[in-house]
Formats: C-alpha cells, structure tokens, sequence
C-alpha cells in the first residue's frame, strides 16, 4: 500500500527544503527524498565548502600583495589537508542537522532516488509515495560532454573532497567553477590550467572586466587556454592526457588531474518524468508564471529544476520556494520577480555583476551611460596592494535608473548588493550618489562609480 501525503518534495537543497518546512508548519502532512546526503548543494558540496576554502587563498593572496609594504609573506602556504579538515567542519555535520530538522517538525524522511509512477506517486527503493502535490527540487549535475574518456573527469563535488592537491591540474571548461578553483588551486601551490572552448571565459559577466580578471588569473601563474575545444581525455602512466583541436590544429596537454568545468544541467533526466506527465528541456521542468507544471498542475519545480529566467543561484533557490510554498498553501497568486539578482565568481579578486550588460541595454534600444574605469590606483586597491580591480555602471538618460552594475576586486561581493538593493527598489543613481558612506570602506567608493 502506498503512504498518502499531502506534498512529497523531491531534493533537500535551499528550495526543497522552504517548500517541505513551510507546508509542514500550516499543518501538511510532508514527505522529502533524497539520493544523497541530505542538505542540497550549496550546503554540502558548493557555496559554503567553496567560500571556506577560498578565504584561505584569500588571506594568502592578501599577505603576498602586501609583501615589501610591510608584510614579510615568504613561508606562508596553505596546507591542504588541514584545510579540508576545518572544511569538513562545516560540511561534515550538515547532513544529520538536516535530517534532524526536518524529523523535529514532522517532516517524513527517505532516502534513495525517486521515480514517478503516476501524476503525483513515486517510488522511492521499495517505498511507494502517494501526494496530493509533487515538488521537484533536485537542483543540478555536471553536464554530459560526451568525448572519449569523460569518465577520468573529477566534478567539482569530487574537488572539494580531495586529501591532497595534485601538482598539476587541468579544468575543461571557463566557466565560475573553473576560475574559482584555479584560484585556489595555484596558491596552494598547483601548475593550473584551464581550457575553454569560447573565446572569452565567464561568458556572462561584463567582457572588459573578465579581460581584467584573465589578465590577473595569467599573472597568477594559470596557464588560461581559450578557442580550445578538448576531444579526449587519455590515461597516461599515473596521469592524463587532454587532447583538443584549436582552429584545426591538434593541442595537448599533460595532468595528474583532469576537472570537468564545463556546465551544469537540471538533475531531472532520470525522475521519468514522462510517467507523470510533466513536461521539459534542457533548461529544466517547463512551469508557469507560478511556477507550476505546464502539463501537470499537481507538479511544482523550484529552484535549478525549474525552467525559469532566475539565475541559478542559492538565494534564488530559496526565493523559489517561498513562491512554490505560498502557491501551494494560498493558491497560485504569487509570481517571482527575477529582477537584479546579484551574482558573483568567488576569485581573488572576486567579479560581481547585477543587471544588464551593455550589449543587453544596447539591444534593448535604452540610452545610457557607461560609467566605466580600472581602478587599480585608487587608494582602496593601493592600500592592500590590489592591481586588479575596475568597475562599470550603467545609467539610464532619461530616468537616471542604474540598469546595470559589474565589479572586479576586493569586497566586490558585499558592494554589489548596494547596487542590487538601489535597483530592486528605484532608487536613482543622483539619490544613491548623495548617500554618505563609512569611509573608508569599499562602498564609500560607490558615489565615484555613478
């Protein structure tokens, strides 16, 4: 006989987890199911490990550039398996706190994958799960790359979970994760490069900003390889062997490690899906402006799972499933509004952008400033030996709205979100000039950015 609830949520991430305890608190009678440890992605196997582990190359980064001015740097290093070791202080607890938390609020736990049998049944191993709604929450995998060898590639979950740094290290891919472990990578002391089919990284951030940030990466000592499409991965002797074609000639290059960078997809292609009559992409589960099933209106996706304009990103992960729970509980009223989500790559320095790009507000026929400039001699990069900074802002003529804010260099992450909050709420770029700012600090540089 199959157990009956009022909602079974698929996944335990940031979106799942909203949806499940929410429900649960108006009285729902909730089931979750996860195929991994529970706690989702971010919690376990990327934001939080990430920013851990980056905020020692952080600190190495600083003393370096402060070395002469001050500093004496020369025996600093990080030790990596120390460092993991404080890493799994966070991630290694994670789990049970959230199994815990959900068993405190009567929130029914299953472990395994599921699979829908039905519009709103799956199964779960040997347990069969009847719902009056499905959540789908599963978040997202590394994409297939489908080139001989893929499966000598590390992922980034295997990444984070290494005892020792390889030597030499090879990302396939330029994308966040393959800028912010190099990074971290090479000062910790590996030979990194990264190879990148495009011809220019990080594809979604303002492109003179990612020229700046590439120029630092190489100074770094990162070998950055761009218009490279890798073919292969070889084993050779106690390595590997990358082979790829640049232009139609034959590049290859040797590593002890090799790491797939290269994209994310939904993690839904194995859910069968077509046995509950849910509709998707590539993108993910296809829903409405609710963010409700198309063809299943007992079927909710949120998060990285659903096929919508947010960025995927853990806050948005979240903020889905505030909507996903108020349409269950409520009725479907309420609608995400994606508008200036911020979103940063975690590198030393980090590059923050919100908005619009220029060629967006180009193509949307706005007239704008660009408000533009590398500000590796302002006092905030001089006093911390940062060379590798810059800024660029846009604003509307006609409204003096800021349509779209990018940043490179230190606290770029926290400063953005001042862009964020003015852009959300309209408030205009003359208002937010006139804002007196702690100085000195990074958001005191705000007014010179407008």
């Amino acid at each position: 006989m199959p157990e009956k609830f009022d909602l079974v949520v698929i996944g335990t991430g940031s979106a799942a987890s909203t949806v499940a305890m929410r429900c649960r608190q108006a009285g729902w009678k909730v089931a979750v199911v996860d195929s991994r440890p529970f706690g989702g992605t971010c919690a376990l196997r990327g934001c939080d490990p990430k920013k851990v582990l980056v905020g020692a190359a952080e600190v190495v980064d600083w003393a370096r550039r402060m070395s002469g001015k001050g500093i004496r740097a020369e025996r600093l290093r990080i030790e990596w398996p120390e460092l993991m070791r404080f890493k799994r202080s966070f991630t290694d607890p994670a789990p049970n706190r959230r199994e815990q938390s959900f068993s405190k609020a009567g929130v029914e736990t299953f472990h395994g994958r599921a699979h829908f049998v039905g519009p709103t049944t799956v199964e779960v191993g040997n347990d069969r799960l009847e719902a009056r709604f499905v959540v789908i929450a599963t978040g997202q995998k590394p994409a297939e790359l489908r080139i001989p060898g893929q499966e000598f590639l590390v992922t980034s979950d295997q990444f984070l979970e290494l005892d020792e740094l390889p030597k030499k290290i090879l990302f396939i891919g330029g994308g966040y994760i393959a800028f912010e472990f190099a990074h971290l990578a090479a000062r910790a002391g590996s030979d990194v490069t990264i190879v990148h089919r495009g011809a220019r990284p990080l594809p979604h951030f303002d492109p003179d900003l990612v020229d700046e940030l590439v120029r630092g990466t190489r100074e770094l000592g990162v070998e950055v390889q761009l218009g490279i499409q890798a073919t292969a991965v070889e084993r050779t002797g106690n390595g590997f062997t990358v082979h790829a074609s640049a232009s139609g000639e034959i590049w290859k290059s040797a590593a002890d490690m090799v790491v797939h960078a290269a994209g994310r997809v939904p993690e839904i292609d194995d859910l069968n899906l077509e046995d509950a009559g849910v509709e998707w992409d590539a993108r993910g589960v296809r829903v409405n402006e609710f963010l409700q099933s198309l063809s299943n209106p007992n079927v909710y996706a949120a998060g990285d799972a659903a096929a919508t304009a947010g960025l995927r990103l853990t806050p948005v992960a979240g903020y889905d499933g505030v909507i996903v729970a108020t349409n269950l509980l409520e009725g479907n009223h309420l609608r995400p509004d994606y508008r200036a989500t911020p979103t940063v790559v975690f590198t030393v320095p980090p590059l923050a952008s919100v908005g619009a790009s220029e060629q967006e507000a180009r193509e949307r026929g706005l007239e704008f400033t660009a408000n533009k400039e590398m500000t590796g001699d302002w006092y905030a990069s001089r006093r911390t030996g940062e060379t590798i900074s810059g800024f660029k802002v846009l604003v509307e003529a006609r409204t003096d709205f800021i349509l779209g804010a990018h940043l490179l260099g230190s606290d770029a992450e926290e400063v953005i979100n001042l862009f964020a909050i003015a852009m959300r709420n309209g408030i205009r770029a003359g208002d937010l000039k006139q804002t007196l700012f702690a100085y000195p600090t990074h958001a005191s540089n705000l007014p010179y950015m407008l």
